[in-house]
């Protein structure tokens, strides 16, 4: 089993004719001129690595991908900018087909005819997946947080409290039906 180990170009290209079988390792450095590839990224920069591992067999390519570093983010909380950590491992197969086909987000299919696949979407998506839904400043080691205090004391202002404690008669006859289930 031939192992290679080396870094990819910027392309994000991952060539699938001209090397022999048995398994390949890439480096590939992320970084803001990758998001920049994305107009409408809500990451703009980050300090990633991305290591391939590639198993080669005669029918088909098996891709590992792990993903580790961090991205800037936006704080749902405090709308400032912060690093975020990002780790993750995704696999992706590869097989050789009639035509193009990524509609199992696990097995792609490309034609015979196609000599490269392009990974960088994959990569952006698996970053964007590993990130949580939401997005805040992690807390101090007292518990505290460490988002903006000018923006949480203006939060403060404007939050309502007991809002959700008042009771909604509009909810009576639902609470009915699920009694009687």
């Amino acid at each position: 089993m031939q192992t290679k180990i080396c870094k990819m170009s910027r392309s994000y290209l991952i060539t699938l004719n001209g090397f022999e079988e048995g398994h390949h390792s890439y480096d590939l450095e992320i970084t803001r001129e990758f998001f920049d590839l994305f107009e409408e990224s809500e990451i703009r920069e980050g300090e990633l690595v991305a290591v391939i591992d590639l198993e080669k067999c005669s029918s088909n390519i098996d891709l590992t991908i792990r993903i580790s570093g961090k991205v800037k983010v936006c704080c749902d909380r405090c709308l400032e900018m912060f690093d975020h950590p990002v780790e993750c491992e995704n696999r992706l197969l590869v097989r050789v087909g009639k035509v193009f086909d990524d509609s199992d987000p696990e097995v792609i299919t490309v034609p015979s005819s196609e000599h490269e696949l392009d990974i960088k979407q994959y990569l952006y998506e698996f970053i964007l997946l590993a990130l949580p839904i939401q997005r805040l400043h992690p807390d101090d080691d007292d518990g505290r947080s460490t988002c903006n205090p000018v923006m949480l004391q203006k939060l403060g202002e404007y939050l309502v409290e007991g809002e959700n404690d008042k009771y909604d008669s509009r909810w009576d006859e639902l609470k009915k039906l699920m009694d009687n289930n």
